[in-house]
């Protein structure tokens, strides 16, 4: 019997030790939304929609291979149903001596200025040289790009030398009040675009404010805090913007009754007969169950187009593990 025991536990060792450098961690959220438009000609809507992403992760040292998935609701699919797992990022990522290298596919994520992009044969190599970080990326030899990163006198600080143009950011806190900077030059002419960031907090409420510029002959993309903006039309999620329009928006939240709720008004103009005004109001609150249900509010009043004014409830219920 104890020769038993002792077998059980030794093969519970090693059956822990084989799966101990393999994680699976995701995230899930259904929404039902309700859209009431304006135009008494188009039709209101109603949708549930959800969506699952899955990470997996497997480790040997230093060096980790990460593929995620994702299931959607209605990724190009009209019928309101998902056809499986898409493969989104999926990279190798380690270390030769001092140089962190990363290969593979991955989302470059979302900023104020531009939306997020994948592409396969990414290659991403940094390393720091006395206190700044240098890093090199490039597509499969295409859209190279070198990065010099870091941090004097409080002032946190990047430039980057792209294939057409090149990338500023730059941030710091002054007295407790945080100030961000980010241009993005482009070669090709009146094509620049920028954002200025300002945010702090007063007595527990919290308070953003940012200014984003664009050239006249080129739009703001991204889905940050300020809103969901989209050049391409194909994106039925978001908000698609023209050449030369700006955006200026501000933020407040706070915690009430265990609640976060948060206000935030977005303008964009820039254009003759496009102003836009949206007002978005959140209610976020954890639950018992695990999950976090947040219900969305938001208006929209286009004085460029009759089609698109609409009130919009958004009911979600989220799940991280």
């Amino acid at each position: 019997m104890k020769k038993q025991l002792l077998i059980a536990a030794v093969a519970a060792t090693m059956t822990s030790a084989a799966i101990a450098d393999i994680s699976i961690t995701g995230s899930a959220k259904v929404n039902y939304t309700n859209t009431d438009y304006e135009l008494a000609t188009k039709n209101d809507s109603n949708a549930f929609a959800h969506d699952i992403d899955l990470k997996l992760v497997g480790q040997s040292g230093s060096t980790q291979v990460v593929v995620v998935m994702a299931n959607e609701t209605a990724d190009g699919n009209t019928s309101g149903t998902a056809d499986g797992f898409d493969l989104e990022d999926r990279y190798v990522s380690s270390s030769v001596g001092d140089v962190n290298v990363k290969v593979g596919s991955w989302d470059n994520g979302n900023d104020f200025v531009s939306d997020s992009s994948r592409a396969d044969g990414k290659f991403s190599a940094n390393t720091t040289v006395g206190g700044v970080k240098i890093t090199y990326d490039a597509a499969n030899a295409s859209d190279e790009s070198v990065t010099l990163a870091g941090s004097m006198g409080g002032v946190n600080a990047s430039y980057k030398q792209e294939t057409a143009g090149e990338e500023i950011k730059l941030s710091t806190t002054v007295a407790g009040v945080s100030l961000a900077y980010h241009a993005d030059n482009s070669d090709t002419a009146n094509s620049d675009k920028s954002s200025i960031e300002v945010s702090g907090e007063v007595s527990g409420v919290k308070l953003s404010y940012v200014q984003i510029d664009a050239d006249s002959s080129t739009s703001i993309g991204g889905d940050s805090w300020a809103g969901d903006f989209e050049v391409s039309s194909t994106d039925t999620g978001a908000y698609q913007l023209s050449d030369d329009q700006d955006v200026t928006a501000i933020k407040v939240s706070t915690s009430v009754a265990g609640n976060t709720v948060a206000f935030t008004r977005t303008d964009v103009d820039g254009v003759a007969n496009e102003d836009t005004s949206i007002n978005k109001f959140v209610v976020t609150r954890p639950l018992a169950s695990g999950a976090t249900f947040e219900m969305t509010y938001t208006t929209l009043e286009d004085d460029g187009s009759t089609t698109t004014d609409a009130d919009t409830l958004d009911l979600e219920l989220a799940v991280k593990f």
